[in-house]
């Protein structure tokens, strides 16, 4: 998991990229769009603003094709970071949810106000606090670009 302490330091360190471009436009929208409803830029992100005790199950959750991006806009969470070659899986990956679940132990990080935190696809995370935050949370594909087809 890479965390950065600010937006600044995301825009200056992921500068190039059309897909953290779009996550900083989706960022500086967050004013115009209703919490708790996906919505998207391009083929390449969708995004939402999350009020709310991030849910959890115990479980670690992995990802393939996407990224997470979280960005913490008021309060601060816990959570548990693992290589997936560290973990047992309990649910094999599923293509359509771009999700696997994993059982072990990891790091445990707390992410509070300001700070952007992007989950990278070799680990798997899980959420442990019971306080509650608002975030902007993306999905951003892998993807260098468009995706070749369209």
């Amino acid at each position: 998991m890479i965390v950065l302490d600010s937006l600044a330091q995301f825009k200056l360190v992921y500068r190039n990229g059309r897909k953290w471009n779009r996550c900083v436009e989706a960022i500086e929208n967050i004013e115009n769009i209703q919490e708790g409803v996906m919505h998207s830029i391009g083929d390449s992100l969708v995004y939402m603003v999350q009020n709310c005790v991030t849910p959890t199950n115990g479980m670690f959750t992995g990802n393939r094709r996407y990224f997470d991006v979280h960005y913490y806009l008021e309060g601060s969470e816990q959570v548990e970071v693992a290589e997936k070659a560290q973990l047992t899986t309990e649910v094999a990956y599923q293509d359509e949810t771009d999700r696997e679940t994993l059982v072990g132990s990891g790091e445990v990080i707390v992410l509070s106000k300001g700070q952007i935190a992007i989950f990278e696809n070799d680990k798997a995370y899980r959420f442990l606090g019971e306080n509650p935050v608002r975030k902007v949370v993306l999905k951003v594909t892998i993807e260098d670009g468009y995706f070749l087809n369209k």
